[in-house]
């Protein structure tokens, strides 16, 4: 997989990617970060890439003319994403999706946004993480590659591990425990020590569906919207 950053502070990558099972990914190459400093692309000597916008307003846009120098001196195929508080939200599914892709482009807007004609013209999805705005793309789109990088193939050392996440199967994971089986007068529930696997698991799909229900309800009705299909 090729993944393309556009962004004015390209030293925020690779960031934590730089780490445990990204960092080795990228260091084995399973995966390739190429990083492009959009202000590289300005044109006047202030190399300025945002100005005031029309109609008036607090903050600075991003210049379109400077955004798609850099668009079409980076971009090959797949998909353009722009990282946005507007944008459909990220989560578990779309980071599958986005693990099976070859190549992605995202975009790191900074200030108040980037201009809309660009939006348009390379027809970019929006895409963000969450409710609520971020003083740039940069740490939202390094938290959302973390959750795609840990699916492509070989990342990961057990599978099986993988499958019973949260989410994976529409629910949260279960409580897990380990040594000392007797901590601070904490016991390890018995039938994690039964050596009954079929005991075990029951209990581990028990304690999803609980937790689930409680601290996740919008989850618990799509999961059960999805067991009835």
């Amino acid at each position: 997989m090729k993944i393309n950053v556009l962004t004015l502070y390209p030293e925020m990558f690779p960031g934590f990617l730089g780490y445990s099972l990204a960092g080795k990914a990228l260091a084995e190459q399973k995966y390739q970060l190429n990083v492009v400093n959009i202000r590289d692309f300005a044109t006047d000597n202030y190399k300025s890439v945002d100005d005031t916008p029309f109609g008036g307003g607090a903050g600075m846009i991003m210049k379109p003319d400077v955004l798609d120098s850099a668009i079409k001196a980076t971009y090959s195929q797949g998909d353009i994403y722009y990282l946005s508080p507007r944008g459909e939200v990220f989560n578990q599914k779309t980071a599958h999706a986005f693990a099976q892709k070859d190549e992605m482009t995202f975009i790191c807007g900074r200030f108040e946004g980037i201009d809309e004609r660009i939006l348009e013209k390379w027809q970019i999805k929006e895409i963000s993480i969450g409710d609520f705005v971020l003083s740039g793309g940069e740490p939202a789109l390094l938290t959302m590659l973390d959750a795609v990088i840990r699916l492509l193939p070989s990342v990961m050392g057990n599978k099986q591990s993988m499958s019973e996440e949260s989410f994976e199967n529409g629910l949260l994971e279960y409580p897990q425990y380990t040594k000392p089986q007797n901590w601070e007068g904490r016991l390890v529930p018995d039938v994690l020590v039964s050596g009954h696997h079929a005991k075990i698991n029951a209990w581990r799909l028990e304690q999803s569906i609980a937790l689930t229900k409680t601290r996740r309800p919008d989850l618990w009705t799509s999961y059960l919207a999805q067991k009835k299909d």
